[in-house]
Order: structure tokens, then sequence, then C-alpha cells
């Protein structure tokens, strides 16, 4: 009876792996072909991934957006032409944005946050941290972009003024034991 039972079991396995075929799985070359792109991930010959335009305004000219959630990096709110790419030894951004410059310039101030070395915690004076100087890993342009993918996603913030500023330094290790 045993071995009738398990005979019966295996057959039932083997006829169930049989429904299952390799157009059932997805892969790199077909994840997303269905719905936002008509060809496979490994293939970029002829995509589009927007037609929007970025900012084109110079420095001080345009309007902010608000931040998309708390302590999210803000838009760049003007042109980044000719001030990319950045490096360590060449870094456009800070000749507006340094903490000593901005307040002259009327450039929103390079947060405290990129002073300070985040893995330990020290304090790296008048100088960005070596972690941060890559602005543009964080921060992007502002653009007319089209929303493609539908979202419900609604910011929440502790405080308003969380809308255009930053409390990152003061809250890195809420909960954090």
């Amino acid at each position: 009876m045993k071995t009738k039972l398990l005979m019966l079991g295996a057959l039932a396995l083997f006829v169930g792996c049989g429904e299952l075929t390799t157009s059932d799985v997805n892969t790199d070359n077909t994840v997303g072909m269905a719905t936002l792109r008509s060809v496979d991930l490994l293939n970029e010959n002829g995509v589009v991934l927007s037609t929007s335009q970025y900012i084109e305004t110079s420095p001080g000219e345009s309007a902010k957006f608000e931040r998309s959630f708390e302590n999210a990096p803000p838009l760049i709110s003007h042109s980044t032409e000719g001030l990319v790419p950045i490096t360590a030894d060449n870094n456009q951004c800070a000749i507006c944005h340094d903490k000593s410059i901005a307040e002259g310039t009327g450039a929103t101030p390079i947060p405290a946050s990129h002073y300070v070395q985040l893995r330990t915690l020290k304090r790296t004076g008048d100088a960005v941290s070596s972690e941060r100087f890559n602005c543009t890993q964080c921060h992007v342009p502002q653009s007319d972009a089209k929303i493609v993918v539908g979202n419900s996603f609604r910011p929440s913030f502790s405080k308003e003024s969380l809308k255009s500023s930053s409390n990152l330094l003061d809250v890195l290790n809420e909960g954090v034991k």
C-alpha cells in the first residue's frame, strides 16, 4: 500500500512539473516586455526612456520643487550644463553651495550631513566628506517628465519645514540601539 501511494505521489509530481514550461518563467530577457518595454532587458537598442525636458534656467532663476519625502535629496532647480561630471577634484556645485558661500549667493547651502563621514560619524570640518562629494549621485535635475506608471504614494512629513529642508543628522540613528 505504501509503495502504491509513493508511486502515485511521484506520478502526480511528474505530471505537475510537466505543466510548468519555460514560457511561464520570467528571465532577464522577458521581464517587463508585456507592460513597459517592447524589447528585452539586455537589449538597449532603440529604447527611449523619456521625452522629458530638463530645466534650463540659470542658478537662482527657477522655482524649487517640494521634496518627494522626508529627508529626500532635493532636486537640482537649475540647468547642470557645464557643471558635470563632478569629480573629487572638480565640484562646480560647491562654488555656490558651499556652506561658507551659499548665504551670499542665495544658494541652498550643502547640509551639515555632507560634512560628516557617515560610517564613523566623524566631522570633516569645512571639507565635504569624501563619501558625499558626488552631488549627482543623489541629486537630479528637475524635469517635466510624465508619469508612466501610476502610483498612490503620498509623502508624510513630521514637520512642515521638512518639505524644504533636512534633519537627517538628527534622525540618522533613530530606532537603533
